[in-house]
């Protein structure tokens, strides 16, 4: 998930954040897709209040990294049973969360893996999941939304339309990726600002999520292309 617009680029996580992840989380498989196993947490508002205690201070964004989010459940379960999206390819994983799209691409031969987010903990937690998983997925701390994704190949996303006005910089940014070629695949468990009249749908699932942060304990998640 992405909220601010935070300048600097950091790929080596201090070890203070590392401990938190794994003392304050569980690694676990992640339903329906199995194959992954994330760090998760159980209750959204308690690891929350905890980070803004461990850090000192209140504002600090909801802890996003810490749950599998039904767009990127749905985008990783789509890469792992069509392989050949990513294999062999250069792979961006956009608002990167926890990672687990990022270890989907991986995990299926993406010859490079980038996952971009904002959030310092979030890429401490992209860190110690791909090594749990085995596999390589460099996490970055920096706002890409303003280029266009290159030289990815592949740019994955899962749910980035959740609010206006995130929506209204990730389309451009998205289509700029597309311009210059690259394909672009993004997760939508039906979020009001998805414009679906510019993407292609190629998959829905029924993906089970937490139920106190969704209101529900499946959503319909659908697999969109641009393009």
């Amino acid at each position: 998930m992405l909220r601010g617009m935070p300048s600097e680029l950091r790929t080596l996580q201090p070890v203070e954040d590392l401990a938190f992840i794994r003392r304050e989380t569980e690694l676990k498989p992640v339903p329906f897709v199995p194959e992954i196993s994330l760090y998760m947490a159980e209750d959204a508002i308690a690891l929350w209040e905890t980070t803004e205690r461990e850090r000192g201070r209140a504002g600090l964004p909801p802890p996003f990294w810490a749950f599998a989010w039904a767009g990127g459940v749905a985008v990783a379960r789509y890469v792992l049973d069509h392989p050949e999206l990513v294999a062999g390819r250069r792979v961006l994983d956009v608002a990167a969360g926890s990672g687990l799209v990022g270890v989907a691409a991986a995990l299926r031969g993406a010859t490079e893996v980038r996952a971009a987010e904002i959030d310092a903990y979030a890429v401490a937690a992209i860190g110690v999941n791909a090594e749990a998983n085995g596999v390589r997925v460099e996490g970055a701390l920096v706002d890409l939304v303003d280029g266009d994704g290159g030289p990815a190949e592949v740019v994955l996303a899962g749910d980035v339309f959740y609010e206006r006005a995130m929506a209204a910089r990730f389309l451009p940014f998205l289509e700029r990726a597309v311009a210059r070629g690259a394909t672009v695949i993004v997760g939508d468990p039906g979020r009001a600002y998805l414009p679906r009249d510019r993407f292609t749908a190629v998959a829905a699932y029924q993906v089970p999520v937490v139920a106190d942060l969704e209101d529900t304990a499946v959503k319909t998640t659908t697999v969109w292309r641009l393009g």
